[in-house]
């Protein structure tokens, strides 16, 4: 299933393949693996970054990617340390031209045509960063500026800025989002419709939460309990008790959980894509499914009940519009 990148004609897969485990957990062979059962399921939207596995990723994505550049959208991001000097990070215009010039040598292409900043820069002032992508436009090695992890409000600061001086916009905007995960809900889903910039949610499964393997309460050990990151994330209890439902209500459905969890997702009508990743390629056949899954309101309601709602933008909520 194709849909628009924005509004910027491009059309790229609902389920985009993500590479963070290219050159690290995957080797070579397994990555390459991964690619093929990717592509035989119509996935032509390939995310990566210059900081997954110091490299790699990009290397084994420029390589898989010969002779069929021209089919896949290709994104990849910057912002984090990629090394030990002081200016190696951030979103300064001396530290973006230099991961663009990088990232297009490991890639072994021309052109990026979805460029992430991959975090909000605390220390740059943004005008200057937004300068710097739209100098990378137009000089032809960036097609589209996006952000990462950013605020809602920083995202329609972005597109201001832009605007005013007449800077390429940000056409995509990539959350964490998932049935437990749900803040993007309250403004920047709502804020990504309205303005027309395509969403692009990572961790769909919630780290794995949401893969149908925990339905027995949390467990002593296990990535969500020994990753300080993801315990971070996803160690509440509470949270195991969701996914055990949730797995109960995907049996009931008769959908694998994986794909049952990308499928809420892109049922959300600001969602335009959603990244899966995995180290093989039988963790992933489920989340390629998800392209043919196609939920109506009921059951996405039905999942999205699982949880607690997401709280209004605002308290003043007793005056709609619609009725």
């Amino acid at each position: 299933m194709l849909r628009p990148l924005g509004k910027t004609g491009v059309k790229v897969s609902s389920v985009a393949l993500g590479t963070m485990s290219f050159g690290g957990d995957s080797d070579e062979a397994t990555s390459a693996a991964v690619w093929r059962a990717a592509r035989d399921a119509g996935v032509n939207f390939i995310d990566t970054a210059d900081v997954y596995n110091e490299g790699r990723s990009e290397e084994i994505v420029g390589r898989l990617m010969r002779g069929e550049r021209d089919e896949i959208v290709l994104a990849t991001k910057a912002y984090f340390p990629t090394g030990k000097g002081p200016n190696a990070r951030g979103s300064s215009r001396y530290h973006l031209v230099r991961a663009v010039e990088a990232s297009l040598r490991r890639l072994a292409t021309d052109r990026i045509d979805v460029y992430y900043l991959h975090r909000f820069d605390d220390d740059t002032d943004l005008e200057a960063s937004l300068r710097a992508l739209d100098a990378l436009v137009t000089s032809g090695k960036v097609l589209y500026p996006a952000c990462s992890n950013f605020a809602a409000w920083q995202v329609a600061q972005a597109l201001g800025v832009a605007a005013l001086e007449r800077f390429a916009p940000i056409v995509a905007v990539q959350p964490m989002y998932n049935l437990v995960k749900r803040t993007a809900e309250i403004e920047l889903l709502p804020m990504a419709q309205a303005l027309g910039v395509a969403v692009v949610p990572y961790s769909p499964t919630g780290g794995g939460l949401l893969t149908g393997k925990y339905t027995g309460g949390k467990p002593e050990h296990g990535r969500l309990v020994d990753w300080k990151m993801y315990e971070a994330r996803y160690g509440d209890p509470a949270m195991f008790d969701i996914a055990a439902k949730f797995t109960a209500l995907a049996a009931e459905l008769g959908q694998h959980p994986v794909t049952l969890a990308l499928a809420w997702v892109t049922s959300h009508p600001a969602v335009t894509s959603v990244l899966a990743g995995g180290r093989h390629v039988e963790q992933l056949a489920p989340a390629f499914a998800a392209q043919d899954v196609e939920l109506d309101r009921a059951t996405r309601d039905r999942i999205s009940a699982l949880t607690p709602p997401v709280p209004p933008a605002t308290d003043r909520n007793e005056e709609p519009t619609r009725r």
